[in-house]
């Protein structure tokens, strides 16, 4: 059984992973925009903190001997998570739209964060 914080510190994983893994998708196609060498720093800066955090993230799960296992597609609405951990594997499902609106509030939340940090700074 996984405990709530545990639980907890695995989502923040997941939304992280998440996070990383949409911007770095997204990357690619920045060139092909007018102002690209903005957008493509402020991912840069985004990407740089965000896998801090997930790298962090990472190693507490590791000092827990948790580890995300794998994805398992249900159908266009649901996702499961294979979660190990001592004792016994676990099966977490997510929503897939509800994980989707969570990264954007994430990824809002970091811009807001970079942003606050660069106006004071300055």
């Amino acid at each position: 059984m996984i405990k709530p914080e545990e639980r907890q510190l695995v989502h923040q994983f997941i939304l992280l992973e998440m996070a990383v893994k949409s911007l770095q998708h997204d990357y690619d196609t920045l060139g092909n925009l007018k102002m690209a060498k903005v957008y493509i720093r402020i991912v840069d800066d985004l990407l740089k903190v965000i896998r801090s955090d997930y790298y962090n993230n990472k190693r507490m799960l590791a000092k827990q001997k948790i580890e995300v296992i794998k994805w398992v597609h249900i159908d266009q609405y649901f996702s499961d998570v294979v979660v190990k951990n001592p004792g016994e594997d676990v099966v977490l499902r997510y929503a897939k739209q509800a994980l989707k609106t969570q990264v954007e509030n994430l990824i809002f939340n970091y811009l807001k964060e970079i942003s606050h940090n660069t106006n004071t700074k300055q």
